[in-house]
């Protein structure tokens, strides 16, 4: 069974990724696992907090994308760019250095998400390849999902009722699934 964790990078408990995630989730392909994980609790990175040691928040994310066999970032897009409470969750889930190692070095990672206006999460998407290039991980770039019109395509609750974007969602996760199954057959044993 291959395991799979989401993040999704907002705050606000009905935000369109948050409902985008919940339904990932109960798109999982069958022979895996969609794992939806919080960073509601991680605090602003401060080296002086990370010398008194690694926050029980901050453990607990590096620990859950440890132990999965892939990661699907589900990011927002503010002002064109990569939501600074995202990034800073991996930031910290990538502190110390070595365990940013341990942790994300060949990581199958693939990344979608919805936005309000009419080119989807275009541009917070490609903000994120910079990063994901240092931290060593193996992105998907076979499929990408960018849920433009968001008020358009998910209820008052942030759940999703666009049944095209639900298929198209679905079709999503089955290919990272895929994709993160090769990834691991190809591991030297």
């Amino acid at each position: 069974m291959i395991k799979l964790i989401g993040i999704a990078g907002s705050l606000r408990r009905h935000s369109y990724n948050r409902g985008l995630l919940r339904t990932a989730v109960e798109l999982a392909p069958a022979g895996a696992t969609l794992q939806a994980v919080s960073i509601d609790d991680i605090p602003l990175y401060n080296g002086d907090i990370e010398e008194q040691g690694i926050p029980a928040a901050v453990a607990r994310l590096k620990d859950e994308i440890e132990a999965a066999d892939g990661l699907l970032l589900v990011t927002p897009e503010y002002n064109n760019g990569v939501p600074g409470v995202f990034k800073n969750a991996i930031d910290w889930a990538s502190r110390p250095p070595a365990d940013g190692q341990r942790i994300f070095t060949g990581k199958p990672v693939a990344l979608i998400g919805a936005s309000p206006g009419g080119f989807g999460t275009v541009l917070s998407q490609s903000g994120w390849l910079p990063v994901l290039r240092a931290l060593g991980t193996q992105p998907w770039f076979e499929q990408r999902l960018l849920v433009s019109r968001a008020g358009e395509r998910f209820d008052r609750d942030g759940n999703l009722v666009d049944a095209g974007v639900r298929q198209q969602l679905g079709l999503f996760v089955a290919g990272f699934g895929q994709y993160v199954q090769r990834c691991l057959e190809a591991r030297p044993k």
